[in-house]
C-alpha cells in the first residue's frame, strides 16, 4: 500500500514539475508596447518580443498587407519559417520535422526592405529583401487575390 501511495505522489508531482515548467517556457513576457516600438524604430526587429501594432505604430501602415492561412516549418532554435519562403519542394537547412499552421499575416515595407510576418499579433519572422524582391512579391500576392473567391462572406441584398 505505501509503494501505490509513493508512486502515486511521484507522479503527481512530476505532473507539477512538467506543468510548471510548460507555464515557465510558455509565457514569454512580452515588452511594453512603448519597447516595442522603440525597438522598431531601431530596426531591431526581435521575434516573439514585437507585435503587429507596435510596427504600424512606429512606421506606419504597411505599403503591402496580405493575409493567408499556412504553414510554417518550425526550426530547432523554436523560431518558424513560413512554406511559402522555401522554394516549391524544399525545406530550409536544419528543419527536423515540426510543422505550425495558422493565419500569417504578411507586411511588406519596400522602402525599409523589410517583409514581416504575424502569427497571433506577433512577429515570428522578418526578411531583409532588396525592393525588386518585395516588388515581385507582392505582384504574387496580387495576382493569387484575383482568384480568390468569397465562399466564406456574407451575402447582402
Amino acid at each position: 500500500m505505501l509503494n501505490i501511495v509513493r508512486a502515486s505522489m511521484g507522479t503527481i508531482l512530476s505532473l507539477l514539475g512538467g506543468a510548471v515548467a510548460f507555464l515557465l517556457v510558455g509565457c514569454k513576457s512580452m515588452p511594453a508596447l512603448e519597447q516595442q516600438e522603440q525597438l522598431v524604430q531601431a530596426e531591431n526587429l526581435v521575434l516573439d518580443h514585437i507585435t503587429s501594432r507596435a510596427v504600424v505604430n512606429a512606421w506606419g501602415g504597411p505599403p503591402f498587407y496580405h493575409s493567408e492561412f499556412g504553414y510554417f516549418f518550425v526550426m530547432p532554435d523554436l523560431s518558424v519559417i513560413p512554406r511559402t519562403r522555401v522554394a516549391a519542394g524544399e525545406v530550409p537547412k536544419g528543419w527536423r520535422g515540426g510543422v505550425h499552421a495558422g493565419e500569417g499575416v504578411y507586411f511588406a515595407y519596400p522602402d525599409r526592405g523589410w517583409l514581416l510576418v504575424f502569427l497571433d499579433e506577433r512577429l515570428v519572422y522578418r526578411e531583409k529583401l532588396q525592393p525588386d524582391d518585395i516588388r515581385a512579391l507582392t505582384n504574387a500576392w496580387a495576382y493569387e487575390a484575383r482568384f480568390k473567391t468569397s465562399v466564406g462572406e456574407v451575402s447582402r441584398p
